[in-house]
C-alpha cells in the first residue's frame, strides 16, 4: 500500500470514526465550503511555491495539497480507484493536443 493509499485509508478512518482534537474531524464538521477552501489556499501555496520558494518547501506543499484534495475525496464519495480508473483511461489516449485557449480580451 503506498503511502498516499494509508493517507485516504486514514481519512475515511476519521470520517467514520471521529476523534476529538483532529484536524481531518474539523474540516469535516465544517463540512464542503472549508474543505474547497482549503483546497483553494493549497493550490495557491503550491504556485507560490513553485516560483519562489526551494524545492523541500515545494514537496511539503504538494503534500498539503494532495491531503485536502484527499479529504474532498472522501466528502464526495471518490475513492482512489475512481482516480487510478480515470488515470489509466487518460494514458490510453494518445495525439490528445488540445487547441490553445483564446486570449481574453474584456473582463
Amino acid at each position: 500500500m503506498s503511502e498516499l493509499e494509508k493517507q485516504y485509508a486514514m481519512i475515511q478512518d476519521r470520517k467514520q470514526n471521529p476523534e476529538q482534537g483532529s484536524y481531518t474531524n474539523y474540516l469535516f464538521d465544517k463540512g464542503l465550503e472549508k474543505i474547497l477552501k482549503k483546497v483553494g489556499e493549497e493550490s495557491t501555496e503550491v504556485i507560490i511555491a513553485s516560483l519562489s520558494q526551494s524545492k523541500e518547501e515545494l514537496v511539503g506543499e504538494i503534500n498539503d495539497l494532495l491531503y485536502h484534495l484527499q479529504v474532498l475525496m472522501v466528502e464526495k464519495g471518490v475513492t482512489m480507484e475512481d482516480v487510478e480508473a480515470e488515470l489509466k483511461r487518460r494514458s490510453e489516449k494518445t495525439h490528445n493536443l488540445k487547441a490553445e485557449r483564446k486570449p481574453i480580451e474584456k473582463l
